[in-house]
């Protein structure tokens, strides 16, 4: 094969499945007896996605289900401090938040315009007092909480949930560790990326979170200070799923 000819053929890859239609039937049906609109808290989370919208935030917000679940978790285990990182509009915080009255979330977000378009969601949900909103970049914010952590000014986490940028998983998770109590829980999400984590395939779009993605799976799995699982779920997200873990 000539040199132009090689130029012409497309890189070997592969992309993330689309939402299959049973998967989203299934969310729909399901969320519409377990979260009807007669529910205490659904009009502030319609209202929540819809003024991030709005104001040009992307639509990579936790799927609904898998908000509620985090919410439900936060209960089952009776979390009264949660981290965040990666707030986006607010959507997951408030769910949390919502759901558990006795619950205070500290989140972190990069981006300022997310930040601006958060504290405004938050402020019509009523939950100001109760989340707080770090702006800048994750690791430097995260280190500020955890300075508060380690003076006393902050209880440790319950629980921690990760949802940002991909490629720096293992950063937050390991630094996060740090600040959480014994049987806190520590959720990272989107590390399936559609089964691309188990493929030989060179992904097409954003090879670097599949890339954050195995490593944080595979440096938690040498880690003394957890236990973890990897839970794949099917849904409004497509093909994807969760890193689990309990420190020990």
């Amino acid at each position: 094969m000539t040199e132009q000819q090689q130029a012409s053929v497309p890189p070997k890859g592969v992309r993330r499945p689309a939402p299959g239609p049973k998967w989203m039937a299934t969310d729909l049906y399901t969320l519409s007896h377990l979260d009807p609109p007669t529910a205490h808290n659904s009009a502030i989370l319609k209202s929540t996605l819809a003024n991030s919208l709005d104001q040009d935030l992307p639509a990579i917000y936790s799927s609904r289900a898998f908000a509620k679940f985090l919410a439900l978790q936060a209960k089952a285990i009776d979390t009264k401090h949660c981290l965040e990182v990666g707030t986006l509009g607010g959507f997951a915080s408030i769910w949390l938040a919502s759901e558990n009255p006795n619950l205070k979330v500290t989140t972190l977000e990069y981006n300022p315009h997310h930040v601006e378009v958060a504290r405004e969601n938050i402020a019509n949900a009523g939950l100001s007092d109760r989340i707080t909103v770090h702006v800048g970049p994750a690791m430097e914010t995260l280190s500020a909480v955890l300075s508060d952590i380690d003076a006393g000014r902050l209880p440790k986490f319950d629980m921690v949930y990760v949802d940002a940028d991909k490629e720096n998983n293992w950063n937050y998770f390991d630094a996060a560790i740090k600040g959480c109590r014994k049987g806190a829980v520590v959720i990272v999400d989107n590390v399936v990326q559609g089964g691309l984590i188990a493929s030989e395939d060179k992904p097409i779009d954003y090879p670097e979170y599949v890339a954050g993605a195995r490593k944080v799976i595979e440096n938690a799995g040498k880690d003394e200070r957890v236990t973890a699982t990897v839970i794949q779920t099917v849904g409004e997200g497509s093909h994807d799923g969760f890193l689990f873990a309990v420190v020990k």
